[in-house]
């Protein structure tokens, strides 16, 4: 609970201002340095994410050999043994989980451009990795830069575009009769149960049904129709390109699944690949969704306004840093700057923090705190208003928000 709770006084809430400073000057804040790529360097990172990944399935191999062998050895209870194997599964999946999404991470920065100087660089390995973990490389990387150029736009921002009032048929906020609790709250166990299958499936959702993107685009739209609103008629072969890598990874699991079995294959590959999707939807959300930052409409918006409109937050540690290339810790630097190397990103963030001063949001709150807290409050902004925070009683919000986490 908010230490706030007992001094709370409405009046004395400061006021949302938006910032007023050219990208130019924000940008000459940062030391120039920290702006150069190195492809070596970028190298080491995905070498090194593959020698981890190999080395951790090589581990996973001798799982089911090493208990079956101590099941023939009689002091070991059958069940302990049971126990002690599927923990031992549950913590590769953990770890290759970890590693997969950050071999997806640096697809990501193939993506803006920001592992080499050199184009064919970068999508080659863009295409190879993002591919791997089911990503159509070529068609994400057009509407993520579309998200980019966007961000934090009520009109034209691509996804985790927030739903209105009127979306949700809400009455008024001045109705007496209003309850929030009654019209968004489910019973805790549902609203878990919708959280889960959102972790898993939201992102494949997302590129097959557009979930979560403009709802003013057509129906059906989609990342796999070259035709699609989403692409200009000059992208439609990359949109092909993508779509070929995907039928490839079809091809590539049933054969397999064929030589391997398939639940050989669902264990080596499938449930981390699963964790992909889980990691990179639990971070993007979190980046991009809270009660604190501010959505744009009309001529409010500008790039570095949407920007500053994502949060910081140190996602699983020192395991977030490592394996996540600290796409988590430092994701607004990375909004005003998508060029940046991820390993510029730190310092990068020191001297943007100090020129933003209060326009730049970093939460510590714990990550799956986070999730839950945010889900549940961040519902619906109103349906007019040029900026907009996600509508809530404020009380509610306050009493859920452990503001000593914030830092503005």
């Amino acid at each position: 609970m908010s230490r706030l709770q007992t001094v709370y006084n409405e009046d004395e809430l400061p006021a949302f201002t938006p910032m007023e400073w050219k990208l130019t000057e924000i940008r000459a804040a940062i030391p120039a340095r920290l702006f150069v790529r190195d492809t070596r360097q970028g190298l080491y990172y995905l070498i090194r994410d593959i020698l981890l990944a190999a080395a951790v399935s090589s581990l996973a191999h001798r799982i089911d050999p090493l208990f079956r062998n101590l099941h023939t050895i009689q002091n070991f209870n059958p069940f302990l043994i049971e126990l002690l194997r599927w923990s031992a599964w549950c913590i590769y999946w953990w770890f290759q989980g970890l590693i997969f999404t950050g071999i997806w991470v640096i697809g990501h920065e193939c993506g803006h451009g920001a592992f080499s100087d050199h184009k064919f660089i970068n999508d080659f390995i863009g295409f190879a990795t993002h591919t791997f973990l089911w990503t159509p490389y070529f068609s994400w990387k057009i509407s993520h830069h579309r998200h980019h150029s966007n961000h934090a736009s009520m009109e034209r921002d691509e996804v985790y575009i927030p739903q209105t009032r009127a979306d949700l048929r809400l009455p008024k906020d001045n109705d007496p009769g209003l309850d929030y609790s009654e019209i968004l709250g489910d019973t805790p166990i549902y609203t878990l149960y919708i959280l889960i299958r959102r972790q898993l499936l939201a992102f494949p959702a997302y590129l097959l049904f557009n979930v979560s993107g403009q709802n003013t685009y057509p129906k059906w739209t989609n990342h796999f129709n070259p035709r699609s609103i989403l692409f200009t008629p000059s992208q439609r072969n990359a949109v092909m390109l993508s779509n070929a890598g995907i039928l490839f990874m079809i091809w590539a699991v049933r054969r397999a699944s064929w030589i391997f079995g398939l639940g050989t294959v669902i264990k080596y590959y499938g449930i981390p690949w699963l964790l992909v999707t889980h990691w990179f939807i639990m971070i993007t959300y979190l980046h991009h969704t809270d009660p604190v930052i501010p959505h744009y409409r009309g001529a409010e918006w500008n790039f570095q306004r949407g920007a500053a409109a994502t949060v910081d937050r140190p996602i699983l540690g020192w395991q977030g840093r490592f394996f996540l290339h600290d796409v988590a810790h430092f994701h607004v630097v990375h909004h005003f700057f998508p060029k940046m190397p991820f390993y510029h990103t730190p310092e990068a963030t020191k001297y943007l923090k100090a020129f933003l001063r209060d326009h730049y949001v970093r939460d510590d709150t714990p990550a799956f705190k986070a999730l839950w807290r945010n889900y549940n409050l961040c519902q619906f902004v109103e349906n007019e208003g040029q900026y907009q925070t996600y509508a809530y009683p404020v009380l509610t919000v306050l009493s859920m928000i452990d503001v000593t986490h914030l830092d503005r």
